[in-house]
């Protein structure tokens, strides 16, 4: 086979020839795959001109990467496409289907090749799914070479590999691909097939949307439209959204995903944004949430993030919560609307919770600190000899309704822990302790 020209690297690619396509017909996501970096779409932080991967090979140190990313992105074909730029013998095992003799045979043929002068690019799909003792098992062959490993995973690398196996490897990030990206990839299925979709523009549009950022996705909806009989009208989203079924939105209860829509949905309120917050909460909603736990969020949320600032915050999440419990679904979910739009529009203090936090951590420290005496109860003659609740003033008796007595234990000095702000109902707490420190002060100083 023909050696091909130089490559913009000027490296000519002699000893990795692309793979002969299988006989008969091929998926049009197969036949579109990227023959070259710079034909993958919608990662040019990685592969552009200016981008990481094109940085490593022109300086020649390729080193081990995990590419993390959502499902359509690319990252199959880019490794298989660094492999080739780098001359590297290209294998790929999936944790899906691979156990430790895979991975024995294929850390051997890569010792076997190295000693013949070759390389190898392991590409381990779904990296994520093998267990911290597998992937503990990449450490040696990594550290001393024998292969490069570009892992892919969809899951947070953070969470699901190893530290020390992170600790050897780069970690790229690929983006969802945008609407630009999408849209190329039809234009290039369209060449391709040498006929235009048979779309309206506003169906374009549609068509993208649909993909959710997967260009696999897409040019498998692409491969359906182009099957139709030619000649017919295009059709509008109406008329698209009736041929294909609709994906599913990405979204795991029991992993990062879940993490980031909570936290998208705890932010957009605590930022006063009910637009955003209702968006959120719509998403997790479409994803199959228990709209339960949304309910006990929203209930942390009102104390946590409104406090005093709206004492009714935490009355009406509760509230929404039980309205769910009666009602049900998806007629109870309105019921959180609501106050998912409350908690958005409330005014904020976190003051009741960094109060907490601060009482917590004096507990802690002050240990085993008894009540002043004048404020126990004495009910037993010795406990009354002892001096227990000696000097007690009561509060309802006093000028005001106020005694300012001392509270603290012996041995502490009175702290201050709840600062209240200015903002709602907390304004005028604020106000009723600013008047009590000052009738304390008045007290001290008689």
């Amino acid at each position: 086979m023909a050696a091909r020209p130089p490559d913009l690297f000027g490296t000519p690619d002699t000893d990795t020839p692309r793979a002969e396509a299988p006989p008969g017909p091929r998926p049009l996501a197969d036949r579109l795959r990227p023959r070259e970096l710079g034909e993958v779409v919608g990662q040019d932080h990685l592969v552009g001109a200016e981008g990481t991967l094109t940085g490593m090979l022109g300086r020649g140190s390729l080193s081990s990467i995990i590419l993390w990313g959502p499902p359509g992105v690319g990252k199959t074909t880019i490794a298989r496409l660094l492999a080739q730029r780098a001359g590297l013998s290209f294998v790929a095992l999936s944790a899906v289907f691979s156990g430790v003799a895979d991975l024995k045979r294929a850390f051997d043929e890569a010792r076997a090749r190295r000693s013949n002068g070759r390389g190898t690019l392991l590409f381990v799909d779904e990296i994520h799914r093998f267990n911290r003792a597998q992937q503990d098992g990449f450490l040696p062959v990594v550290e001393d070479g024998t292969v490069t490993l570009v892992g892919a995973t969809t899951e947070n690398p953070s969470f699901a590999l190893n530290g020390a196996l992170l600790s050897r490897c780069q970690v790229l990030v690929l983006k969802r691909l945008d609407d630009a990206a999408l849209l190329l990839l039809m234009e290039r299925a369209e060449a391709e097939e040498d006929r235009a979709l048979p779309l309206t523009p506003e169906a374009r549009a549609s068509l993208a949307a649909m993909a959710d950022g997967d260009g696999r996705y897409l040019l498998n909806m692409v491969e359906q439209l182009l099957a139709l009989p030619p000649g017919g009208d295009p059709l509008d989203p109406a008329g698209l959204a009736a041929l294909l079924a609709k994906r599913a939105a990405l979204y795991d209860k029991d992993r990062e995903e879940h993490y980031n829509l909570i936290s998208a949905l705890h932010k957009s309120m605590r930022g006063s944004d009910p637009d955003a917050a209702l968006y959120w909460y719509a998403r997790m909603l479409t994803g199959g949430e228990d709209p339960r736990y949304i309910a006990r969020r929203l209930l942390r949320f009102a104390s946590e993030d409104v406090g005093m600032a709206d004492p009714r915050a935490i009355q009406i999440a509760m509230a929404g919560w039980e309205a769910y419990e009666r009602l049900g679904s998806p007629e109870g979910e309105l019921s959180l609307a609501q106050v998912v739009i409350h908690l958005a529009t409330a005014p904020k203090s976190n003051a009741l919770y960094t109060g907490f936090k601060e009482a917590m951590r004096a507990a802690k420290e002050t240990g085993s600190l008894m009540p002043p005496a004048n404020i126990l109860n004495a009910p037993t003659k010795l406990m009354k000899e002892l001096g227990y609740g000696d000097g007690y003033e009561y509060d309802h008796d006093a000028e005001d309704g106020f005694s300012g007595a001392d509270y603290w234990p012996q041995g502490m000095k009175p702290a201050r822990f709840y600062a209240p702000t200015e903002r709602g109902a907390e304004a005028a707490v604020a106000a009723r302790m600013a008047e009590w420190q000052r009738l304390r002060a008045r007290k001290r100083s008689r």
